[in-house]
């Protein structure tokens, strides 16, 4: 089969489409025909050696997608062959075909296409536990969500305004400002410098926001801060980008509340992976969240998937498809 793998730390060019090894389904696992995975700024950061250093190059890239159940291992009894299933994380699923844990596993609905199954996962349930675990968004509750045009920052600003709050988007292009409006951000800032924060406080009278959502690396660390009202709720995330140094707590201003969101333990057990995919695609039926595909890519195109994903240029979701 065909798989893309890593050969070594570094950029894109480390990055190979090549003949694999086919898997086979383990006790507990199902072997899966994969139609289309996701693509995600955790893929570079472990291209770029930040993750997975344990595992040997070349390793098979890629941890989220959907599929369709070939075979089934020994003791599995919760699905067979012919299932549509999707998964989360499940590593080397740049792949043509992947064998992986039935805990990893949600069952897609006849509602939902294979692409849309593997653009909700990831991000989806990012979005949801940063809106409802990390800072559960009440009615009136006002938002600053970074790179609000991106496959998080869409899903998002969605799921806030679900909830009854609003959001201040911010983008890195005129270009992007209608599409976080159409999401549902009332405002939308064009910034790449990290000068947002006066933006901010003058759209919120001086007071500003109750939660930001950043994953934009360290240079809008110190505009984030300055964003938050007093007592406010500071989401930090994604690690590629790099953290903003070390920190002196009794620095941090106005009595804020800061902390490291990982989607994980937000679907820290199959039930409750399912119940939140469950959600997820039950939205997406009844017309309340909208997934948008930015890009669809051949397998062997992975490296440019990365490369656009890397540029800024892309919104929405990136996937590799047949």
């Amino acid at each position: 089969m065909k798989a893309v793998v890593m050969n070594a730390i570094g950029d894109t060019d480390v990055m190979e489409a090549v003949e694999y090894p086919e898997p086979v389904a383990a006790p507990g696992q199902v072997l899966v025909e994969i139609a289309a995975a996701g693509v995600n700024f955790m893929d570079i950061g472990v291209r770029q050696g930040m993750a997975w250093i344990d595992i040997p190059n070349p390793k098979v890239l890629g941890v989220e997608g959907a599929g369709r159940v070939l075979a089934i291992g020994e003791g599995v009894t919760d699905f067979s062959a012919g299932d549509r299933v999707a998964w989360v994380y499940a590593p080397g699923s740049y792949a043509e075909r992947i064998s992986i844990p039935t805990t990893s596993l949600v069952s897609i609905p006849e509602f939902i296409d294979d692409r849309t199954a593997a653009s909700i996962m990831m991000q989806g349930l990012t979005a949801s536990h940063f809106a409802t675990d990390f800072y559960p968004v009440q009615p009136g509750d006002l938002a600053l969500i970074h790179a609000a045009a991106g496959g998080v920052g869409l899903l998002l600003t969605q799921i806030i305004r679900l909830r009854g709050g609003h959001v201040i988007g911010r983008v890195s292009s005129k270009e992007k400002v209608s599409i976080a409006k159409q999401a549902g951000a009332e405002h939308v800032i064009v910034d790449t410098e990290g000068e947002f924060a006066q933006q901010v406080l003058h759209l919120t009278h001086g007071r500003g926001v109750d939660v930001v959502y950043d994953g934009s690396g360290p240079g809008t660390f110190q505009g984030s801060l300055k964003s938050l009202r007093r007592a406010g709720t500071f989401c930090w995330y994604g690690p590629v980008l790099g953290g903003p140094g070390l920190l002196d707590i009794m620095s941090l201003p106005k009595s804020i509340k800061i902390g490291y969101a990982v989607f994980s333990d937000h679907v820290n057990s199959p039930e409750r992976l399912r119940a939140r995919a469950t959600q997820l695609f039950d939205w997406i039926r009844d017309g309340s969240l909208k997934v948008n595909i930015g890009g669809s890519y051949p397998l062997e195109k992975a490296a440019l998937a990365h490369a656009d994903m890397a540029s800024r240029r892309t919104t929405g979701k990136l996937l590799l498809a047949r």
